[in-house]
């Protein structure tokens, strides 16, 4: 029998990867959130647990503003050019990876992730969205479905350990939800 692998570094010694997540907001206020596919990562869980917003890490010397355009575009096709920034957290949150996940994810080399949350409100057109096939197939898909949803269900939809991390970044971002309703109230008019 082959013993349980052990970890060469105490956890709580071990640090947090560098992460930028995105909320992308529709005009009507509801959230992009995508169906992690079973082989994406080992975050993975199945079930109604498996939807999630667009994460990814931040590349070396990688501005976390340009890792959320970037992550953005490869997880769901959106181009810079079809969203405007509207929000970002203050301060970075961070998960801890439960036990079981931890020895997979990374190699070991992370606890979990520290993040950077964006919010973008989409003006482009929603059929830009492509999980499937994102920069036309360039990059490798994350999601084998999409929907939209409302912002105070999402916290329901992620994997318990990311919770607490989304109960934030909803809390920060809920005056966003009517963007596009203030923007044209806020136009001058003609």
């Amino acid at each position: 029998m082959v013993p349980p692998m052990k970890l060469t570094v105490p956890e709580p010694d071990l640090p947090y990867r560098p992460c930028v997540g995105i909320m992308l907001i529709a005009p009507r206020g509801s959230v992009f959130i995508g169906r992690r596919r079973q082989e994406a990562g080992p975050e993975h869980v199945q079930g109604d647990r498996a939807w999630q917003m667009p994460q990814g890490g931040i590349d070396e010397g990688e501005d976390p503003l340009a890792a959320a355009l970037r992550e953005l575009h490869e997880e769901t096709n959106v181009s810079a050019g079809s969203v405007v920034l509207l929000g970002e957290t203050p301060g970075w949150l961070a998960y801890d990876l439960p036990p079981a996940v931890l020895k997979q994810a990374w190699k070991g080399r992370y606890r979990g992730q520290t993040q950077k949350w964006f919010a973008f409100g989409l003006v482009g057109d929603e059929t830009e969205i492509d999980v499937l096939s994102p920069g036309g197939g360039l990059h490798k898909s994350e999601f084998d479905a999409w929907r939209w949803e409302e912002m105070d269900g999402l916290a329901d939809l992620i994997v318990p350990f990311k919770r607490p991390v989304y109960k934030s970044v909803v809390a920060q971002f809920a005056v966003l939800a009517g963007w596009s309703e203030q923007a044209q109230r806020a136009a001058p008019s003609r």
